[in-house]
């Protein structure tokens, strides 16, 4: 019971830190778990322990291309004189991304820079240039390669993606048509929060502990709020606005703290 490895025993954990069975823990056990769920959805969108990089790769299929080239049709209506509408389209180019991932970070390129045509620019440079690693420089190759691939960024350039995760659909602006074929795989780096089902650990990491402690904290002080004043046998007198301001202290330098020391950079994580 000490090293939390599940839900109901990190929630026991944090019973017992507030007191239990020494004291009676005046929040029902679903307010519990709603805390808990609370505190694990903080953990994952803040901590970076509570999310992995990842790299997932999908199948293009022929129906998402079919689906990709056709428009949803939207009514917008004017907000003075509703008899003014107008019709917009709106793309299907998307592809639906398992919920568990937070932000999308790239999609990696489509075209393949490891040709064997012998008229491409790399081909020849490492053909005449770079045949022998023991006498010729790779300095020049390195800085020949990174002016050719920013060439290919300004010329060609990325394929412009929008994800947002609360819709779990990764939008790709491009040509579905010409740009991919069937059974084309499409690989994203991204942030995906962990499971802690899958890995248990996450249960007793020592800020998620305080974390929802004090989440519970605040709950027991809101209940125990609504009979303020209320005097109890052997003349105890109930104090949940006391209790509550304790634990909203908690949260707060608790919050702080996962801003100043474990939150990831924000531009590591786009959309």
């Amino acid at each position: 019971m000490a090293t939390p490895n599940t839900k109901d025993a990190l929630k026991e954990h944090c019973l017992r830190s507030l007191g239990k069975p020494v004291i009676d823990i005046n929040v029902d056990d679903d307010q519990v778990d709603d805390r808990i769920d609370d505190a694990l959805q903080y953990f994952a969108q803040y901590h970076y322990d509570g999310v992995e990089r990842m790299y997932l790769k999908h199948k293009i299929t022929q129906a998402e291309i079919d689906r990709a080239v056709t428009n949803t049709s939207v009514t917008a209506t004017d907000t003075v004189d509703n008899s003014i509408t107008a019709s917009w389209l709106e793309g299907n180019g998307f592809i639906p991304v398992p919920d568990s991932v937070l932000s999308v970070v790239k999609v990696f390129d489509f075209t393949d820079k490891n040709t064997t045509n012998m008229f491409d620019v790399r081909y020849q440079l490492r053909l005449n240039d770079l045949y022998d690693f023991s006498s010729e420089s790779i300095i020049h190759y390195e800085m020949t390669m990174q002016h050719l691939d920013f060439l290919d960024h300004i010329l060609v350039g990325e394929k412009p993606i929008r994800f947002n995760q609360h819709q779990n659909r990764l939008y790709i602006d491009m040509d579905w048509n010409q740009d991919v074929n069937v059974d084309d795989f499409i690989i994203i780096e991204c942030y995906r929060k962990l499971d802690p089902n899958s890995y248990t650990d996450v249960y007793n990491d020592i800020y998620l502990k305080r974390y929802a402690t004090a989440l519970i904290k605040r709950q027991w002080g809101a209940n125990l709020s609504k009979f303020e004043g209320v005097q109890m046998l052997g003349g105890v007198t109930l104090n949940g606005a006391k209790l509550f301001e304790e634990a909203q202290a908690d949260i707060e330098k608790l919050e702080e703290q996962i801003q100043l020391a474990y939150e990831l950079p924000p531009n590591y994580m786009i959309g």
